[in-house]
């Protein structure tokens, strides 16, 4: 089989313009990036205000390898099936960081016959969002450390004097606005900033800094989750950078540097028209990571695609323990509707790999003999797969399986989990479908599409697990206990300190956003399968009053990622005349 890069060349696309025509929006929605893709203007939501919605469709997957499990290839494919049997459909998904492109898992554009196109573009800077995050970003912790040094070198007084601004009173030590960067690069995690010359201070306020990887930056989070420009202006204004010296939060709009940061990411509030290798029209928004921010695309690209399509197909971060529930706890709570079916992403390899029989480990190839018949493995993973299921049937959803066929695995194994799943009793109904969308495209995904649309005429009685209104506390103990089953919380003594500033500043009403790892239910990746009676601990709370939630660090997740021994990047070169190759 030819590599995605040589499938995606060898496909004839359609213009963009004539691609936005089919999916119902007029050249004054757009603003033209070239021929093959176009940023296409919130304002457009005006114009179908009062048309009815389509259906609403997240793909999450069971717990997956450090490689995936192919929920973008699975999105990209249902949306092309659905198209095979004559629905109009729009697919939204998020635009690949360069951390993951160059690391581990490679580009984000789904693979095969199911991928968006050209997936070059997509997967290196498409129209520039994830840079303009990073500059607004940065934008504000420089102004940060400038407004440091210029205070303590002028005494503050002598500074409101001369500036005729007020004085904040950075308090050095409570600084927590981070950079950003959009690669993995563990180097940065932890740095000095400031260093001088002996005898000089040119160079600022010496002081401890590390750097985050874009995708967990807060403004990340604000662009994913705001309805429209005039909210991620004002959004931005209560992101917290840093503490005064008597404790009180001093914030962008503080800082006086809101209004530009917002300037700078104005045209990135504008989601990316592309289209799927057969033309199904897809949205390209934010890029949020689910291990450590809310891993969805944006409200403002759903809404678009709700009010164009039938059915809407969007993806939620790795398992439903990550980006599904952090979609329907936090994107769903402040977009004032949720999903109206889960489709849950189930592989032959994933289900062995929850068996705990494997060895595996973030940056190492996936060993041979996973693709091998195994019927101990794959009965040992299964508990995985029913917890999946039933954690998306815990939100009132209809829930779909999508068996995603790797080229390796046997009919008999196929076949064998196919009738597991359905000889066992949910809490819901459930249909199952095997996906052949990577080799086969929409032709290969017919038989989801038909089982999305069943599920799709059933009543959703969508639910989250908490409400807004409950303390932060119980919000934690719920998605520990009820989100990932475990026993409950251990906050650490700063987290504890955190929490009860949070309170007292009046945030208990924000939602919860935990960050882990998405290698295992629990907080431990060593745990594998359907861990139980386990307790997550909480390190660290993070406010993110703009994006409308706190950010609870449990066991050892990083909010920069390093890179492997072998890194995709390796593969990565230009041929003789210039094409990209090794891009995947």
């Amino acid at each position: 089989m030819k590599s995605d890069i040589e499938i995606c060349r060898d496909t004839t696309l359609t213009p963009i313009e004539t691609i936005a025509q089919q999916a119902g929006l007029l050249a004054e929605d757009l603003t033209p990036q070239g021929t093959l893709k176009a940023k296409v203007k919130p304002a457009v939501l005006k114009r179908l205000a009062d048309r009815q919605e389509g259906k609403l469709i997240v793909v999450t997957a069971i717990t997956p390898t450090p490689l995936g499990e192919g929920k973008t290839v699975t999105t990209i494919g249902l949306a092309q099936g659905l198209a095979k049997i004559n629905r109009s459909v729009i697919a939204c998904i998020r635009q690949p960081s360069m951390g993951p492109v160059f690391g581990v898992k490679g580009g984000a554009a789904g693979g095969g016959y199911s991928q968006v196109a050209p997936m070059e573009k997509l997967n290196l800077h498409l129209t520039g969002d994830i840079h303009a995050v990073t500059a607004a970003h940065n934008l504000a912790a420089a102004a940060l450390d400038a407004r440091l040094y210029h205070e303590q070198r002028h005494g503050y007084e002598a500074f409101s004097e001369k500036t005729g601004l007020k004085a904040l009173r950075i308090d050095i030590n409570r600084i927590v606005w981070k950079r950003v960067m959009d690669h993995n690069d563990r180097a940065l995690r932890m740095i000095t900033v400031g260093k001088n010359e002996p005898g000089k201070d040119i160079n600022g306020i010496e002081r401890e800094d590390g750097f985050e990887i874009s995708a967990a930056s807060e403004l990340m989070a604000i662009l994913a989750l705001s309805h429209d420009l005039a909210d991620m202006r004002q959004r931005i204004g209560r992101v917290v950078l840093a503490y005064d010296l008597d404790g009180n939060p001093v914030t962008a709009e503080d800082l006086q540097v809101a209004g530009a940061m917002a300037v700078t990411m104005c045209e990135a509030i504008e989601p990316t028209l592309m289209q799927t290798l057969e033309g199904v029209p897809t949205l390209i928004h934010a890029g949020p990571f689910a291990n450590i921010a809310h891993g969805n695309s944006s409200i403002i690209a759903d809404r678009i695609a709700l009010k164009l399509a039938d059915f809407t197909v969007t993806e939620g971060g790795f398992g439903s323990d990550m980006g599904f529930e952090k979609a329907c706890n936090i994107k769903a709570q402040q977009a004032g509707r949720g999903p109206d079916c889960a489709v849950v992403v189930a592989t032959l390899r994933g289900l062995k790999a929850n068996s705990g029989l494997y060895d595996l480990r973030p940056g190492q190839a996936l060993p041979d003999a996973i693709f091998e018949p195994d019927s101990k493995a794959l009965d040992a993973g299964f508990a995985n797969l029913k917890w999946h299921i039933n954690n998306a049937a815990r939100y009132g959803v209809p829930v779909v399986v999508a068996i995603n066929r790797f080229p390796q695995d046997t009919e008999q194994e196929l076949t064998t989990l196919k009738r597991m799943i359905e000889g066992e009793q949910f809490a819901t109904p459930v249909e199952v479908a095997i996906s052949e969308a990577f080799g086969k495209g929409g032709e290969g995904a017919v038989e989801l599409a038909d089982a999305v649309v069943r599920a799709c005429q059933q009543p959703a009685n969508f639910k989250p697990l908490y409400n807004l209104s409950q303390t932060l506390e119980e919000k934690l103990m719920t998605v520990a206990e009820v989100g990932y089953g475990g026993r409950g919380v251990e906050l650490s003594e700063l987290a504890k300190q955190q929490l009860a500033q949070f309170k007292a500043q009046g945030h208990d009403n924000l939602a919860v956003c935990m960050a882990k790892t998405p290698l295992s239910i629990s907080h431990d990746p060593a745990q594998k399968g359907a861990p139980r009676d386990f307790i997550v601990p909480i390190r660290e709370l993070k406010l993110c009053a703009g994006a409308g939630f706190v950010y609870a660090l449990c066991g050892n997740v990083m909010t920069m990622p390093g890179l492997p021994e072998k890194p995709a990047y390796l593969a990565l070169d230009l041929d003789e005349d210039g094409n990209i190759i090794g891009l995947s």
